[in-house]
C-alpha cells in the first residue's frame, strides 16, 4: 500500500526533494557565509602583494610564484586526488581542467592586462564597473549549465546585494565608473569582461565538478593544471629573464600569499560551495572587491589612509544582512538539482558517475 507524504504542522505536505534532505552539518548550514569568508581571504592578498611589488615583481612572476608554492603543499595529498580522480567522467575531468587554465590561469591574465591599459587613459574604474557583471554572468551559466531555477523573491535580494557592493567600491565617485565607462579603452573593456566571464564560470564548473570530487581534489586540480599555463604566460611575457627577479627577501611574502588567500582560501571556498547553489555563490564572491575597497583605509604601506564614509559602511552593513538573509533562506530561494543532490549518499558504482 502507498502511503500519502506526512503533513506539516501547518498542515502541508512538505515538497518531494526536501524531504529527501538530510540534516545538514554546521559548515552546510552557513555554507553561504562561508564562501564570503573565503571571498575575503582572498583580499588578505594586500598584506603579501604590497611588499613583493616593492620589490618589483610584475604580476605574472607574483601569481606563478604563487601557484608553485600552493602547488607544492598540494604535493601530500596527491595520491588522494588521484584515488578520488579514478572512474570519474570525462566532464568531471573536464570542468577541473577548464577551472586551472580559465579561471585560475588566463582570468587573472585578463585582468591585470585591463588595469594595465586602463590605467593609460586613466579610466581604471571601467574595470572595476565592469567586473560587476561577473554575478550576473555566473547566474546565467548556473541557469545553462546548472539548471538552478531562481525564484521570484531571489532577484530582489540579489539586486540589493549587488547595490550594497556598488555603494562600497564607487561611494567617492558614484557615477565616475560610467563616465569613465564612455570614454575608456574597448581592448580595457574586453579584458575586463573576459576576466568576469571565467571567473563566472569557475564557480559554476567549481559546483559542478564538487558533486563529485571532494573539495581537496578540486583545490589541487585547480593550482595545479593552472602552473604549465601561467609558466608558459610568464616566459612568453617575459622571457627566463623573469626568474631572476626573485628575491631571498622575497620568500616569506610569497609563502603567506600562498597559504592564506591561496591554498586556505580555496579549500573554505571549495568545502563552502559544495552545499551553496551557484547564483547564490557568486553574489558571496564580492566580499572581495568589497573588502578590498574597505582595506584601502589602511595606513601605508598596505593602503592609503583613505576616510571610511557612511555610505560605504551603510553598504557593508547591507551586503552582510543580505548574506545573512540569503544563507537562512538558500534552500528556499534557488532550486538547485545539483545543490539537492550534494546532500545524497555518494554511489560507489563508477559507473553510474561515468558519461
Amino acid at each position: 500500500m502507498i502511503l500519502p507524504p506526512r503533513k506539516s504542522a501547518s498542515g502541508r505536505a512538505p515538497d518531494r526533494a526536501d524531504a529527501q534532505l538530510p540534516p545538514r552539518g554546521a559548515v552546510d548550514r552557513v555554507s553561504l557565509l562561508l564562501v564570503a569568508a573565503g571571498a575575503i581571504l582572498w583580499a588578505s592578498d594586500v598584506f603579501f602583494r604590497t611588499g613583493l611589488v616593492r620589490h618589483g615583481l610584475n604580476s605574472s612572476a607574483i601569481v606563478f610564484a604563487e601557484d608553485l608554492f600552493v602547488t607544492l603543499a598540494c604535493i601530500p595529498f596527491f595520491a588522494r586526488v588521484a584515488r578520488d580522480l579514478r572512474g570519474r567522467s570525462q566532464r568531471d575531468i573536464l570542468a577541473l581542467t577548464a577551472i586551472g587554465v580559465g579561471p585560475q590561469a588566463l582570468a587573472t591574465v585578463l585582468f591585470t592586462q585591463s588595469i594595465s591599459i586602463a590605467l593609460q587613459s586613466n579610466s581604471v574604474n571601467e574595470t572595476y564597473l565592469l567586473q560587476q557583471a561577473q554575478p550576473i554572468m555566473a547566474i546565467a551559466l548556473a541557469w545553462l549549465v546548472l539548471k538552478e531555477r531562481r525564484r521570484a523573491r531571489f532577484w530582489p535580494l540579489a539586486a540589493l546585494s549587488l547595490v550594497a557592493v556598488y555603494l562600497v567600491i564607487f561611494a567617492r565617485t558614484p557615477l565616475q565608473p560610467f563616465s569613465d565607462l564612455g570614454r575608456g579603452h574597448v581592448l580595457a573593456a574586453l579584458c575586463a569582461l573576459g576576466a568576469a566571464l571565467l571567473w563566472a564560470s569557475g564557480t559554476v564548473l567549481g559546483r559542478y565538478a564538487l558533486r563529485d570530487v571532494s573539495f581537496v581534489t578540486t583545490t589541487a586540480m585547480r593550482f595545479t593544471i593552472a602552473l604549465p599555463v601561467l609558466l608558459a604566460v610568464t616566459l612568453i611575457s617575459n622571457g627566463t629573464k623573469a626568474f631572476t627577479v626573485y628575491q631571498i627577501a622575497d620568500v616569506p611574502n610569497l609563502i603567506g600569499l600562498a597559504i592564506v588567500p591561496g591554498l586556505c582560501a580555496i579549500l573554505l571556498y571549495y568545502r563552502a560551495l559544495r552545499s551553496t547553489p551557484a547564483s547564490l555563490a557568486t553574489l558571496a564572491e564580492t566580499a572581495f572587491p568589497l573588502t578590498v575597497t574597505l582595506l584601502l583605509a589602511l595606513p601605508a604601506p598596505y593602503g592609503f589612509s583613505q576616510q571610511i564614509l557612511p555610505l560605504q559602511l551603510g553598504g557593508a552593513a547591507l551586503f552582510i544582512a543580505m548574506m545573512i538573509f540569503l544563507n537562512a533562506r538558500k534552500e528556499n530561494t534557488v532550486i538547485d538539482g545539483l545543490f539537492r543532490a550534494a546532500f545524497q549518499p555518494r554511489t560507489a558504482d563508477p559507473v553510474s558517475r561515468s558519461g
